[in-house]
């Protein structure tokens, strides 16, 4: 026989497991979305740099998704993606910044910004979800996280070294 506590534990164990299994859904559409995104967001690139760095987070993004696909087998549930609104948001608002600029350093900075912006989302999921594999004992999961989000870091940092140590000040000069 449980106790209440039991109970209790065993509840919110199954709570913070579908919160999980739902975020883990929005994250593996946010991923696809952003894999998508980026061959586009290559093409409308000026700095060879940031095209460079592009191209290699789409590669990762591939391995994202694998790694994805690891967890969703891990916990025993097919892989399926479940859009986010954040990021649809946020996909409109590169779409709209491209349209609305001409290829050069400035769209480059608008771009980087909309694209650290993504980042940053990735970063706080890939982090929370690793907060509550720890919790669900899911060790092989929170290595797989740990991965991706020491890629997602990884990447923010590169594209503010690139901003900050040419393209915005390249922007900058053009108003002048």
């Amino acid at each position: 026989m449980q106790t209440n506590t039991a109970k209790e534990d065993h509840s919110q164990t199954q709570e913070l497991r579908g919160l999980f299994e739902q975020q883990l859904k929005e994250l593996y559409w946010a991923e696809g979305v952003m894999h998508d995104m980026l061959h586009g967001i290559i093409i409308q690139s000026y700095s060879k740099d940031l095209v460079t760095l592009l191209k290699t987070h789409m590669d990762e993004t591939c391995g994202h998704v694998r790694r994805l696909e690891k967890i969703f087998t891990s916990i025993g549930i097919a892989a399926e993606a479940e859009p986010y609104e954040a990021i649809k948001c946020l996909v409109k608002e590169a779409e709209s910044f491209i349209e609305s600029t001409q290829q050069g350093v400035v769209r480059d900075a608008g771009i980087i910004a909309v694209l650290q912006k993504l980042k940053h989302y990735e970063i706080a999921c890939y982090g929370t979800m690793r907060a509550y594999a720890l919790a669900l004992r899911e060790e092989d999961v929170v290595v797989l996280l740990e991965q991706t989000l020491e890629e997602e870091k990884g990447t923010d940092l590169l594209m503010s070294g690139i901003a900050e140590s040419h393209i915005n000040i390249e922007a900058a000069d053009k108003e002048i």
